[in-house]
């Protein structure tokens, strides 16, 4: 299988060019400057240059906060890009990927979100991740996965805490009235890989298993890094951040697992092996 990535050098990019080769299949990864996919005509090109047989629509404008200020241009990247996408999927013949985000959701406390339950996004971001899911299922042969909490190689919310850490900050502030399952990029990208492999289409949720808050993500974090430090839990209106989040993120991985047979490791693990990985690096 051929596969076009769009935004490869992001976390999750950057996880499919090593887990899709390893797997036997052919990896092209464009990202900005050489590709904007707001660029119709950028994106015409790369996509006949490749013929792929799927496009994994990895590129997004991913600053929450920054959206709320430029919402025209977040919907530029994560709606209209996507149409960009689907209109060249359709020509080529190709399954378009779409990764999405458990900001449609509104965040309301109760069961995880499944995949056919009502959207409505809080924040400029969501109804921008909203607008590119809508326009995404315009291509013949897609697959829209959600997922929330991602962590991988590149900047993220372990990183944050790690420099906050080396750093000598204690305590450290984080918000604990927000709950999901922290997403190892190398492990959704396993997934993304195995869902092309058995031809899944529509919308899939896939996120590692497991929840916690912001705050019990962080004092694991501490607690492997092996860190004495205290992480002290605020509210999200103590961050009082320009974005609304959603204070439910856990995302229902039942179609997941009914697809695959499998779901996603457990968090706690993944976050494991990930500094394990982020440490060999720097010994490196």
């Amino acid at each position: 299988m051929r596969l076009l990535v769009t935004g490869s050098q992001g976390q999750l990019g950057r996880a499919l060019g090593q887990v899709g080769p390893a797997r036997g299949h052919v990896v092209a990864g464009y990202d900005l400057p050489e590709l904007d996919i707001t660029d119709a005509v950028l994106v015409q090109r790369a996509v006949a240059g490749e013929r792929p047989d799927a496009i994994v629509n990895c590129a997004a404008f991913t600053a929450v906060d920054a959206a709320e200020a430029d919402e025209a241009r977040a919907t530029a990247v994560n709606g209209e890009g996507v149409a960009n996408l689907a209109v060249v999927a359709n020509a080529v013949g190709a399954v378009l990927v779409h990764i999405s985000t458990d900001y449609v959701f509104d965040g309301r406390p109760g069961r995880p979100w499944r995949e056919d339950d009502p959207t409505g996004p809080l924040s400029a971001y969501g109804r921008s991740k909203l607008a590119g899911e809508r326009v995404a299922i315009l291509a013949a042969q897609h697959l829209v996965v959600r997922t929330a909490w991602l962590f991988g190689k590149g900047w993220n919310f372990v990183e944050a805490i790690r420099i906050q850490l080396e750093e000598g900050r204690d305590p450290l502030a984080v918000v604990s009235d927000q709950i999901g399952s922290p997403t190892y990029a190398v492990d959704l990208a396993e997934a993304l890989v195995e869902l092309l492999e058995i031809g899944a289409r529509g919308v899939v949720h896939a996120v590692n298993e497991g929840v916690t808050s912001w705050h019990g993500f962080a004092g694991e974090i501490v607690r492997l890094l092996g860190v004495h430090a205290e992480v002290r839990p605020i509210s999200s209106s103590e961050l009082n951040r320009p974005a609304l989040r959603p204070a439910n993120s856990v995302l229902d991985t039942a179609r997941l697992r009914g697809l695959l047979g499998h779901g996603l490791p457990p968090w706690q693990d993944a976050l494991g092996r990930y500094l394990q990985m982020m440490g060999r690096e720097r010994m490196e």
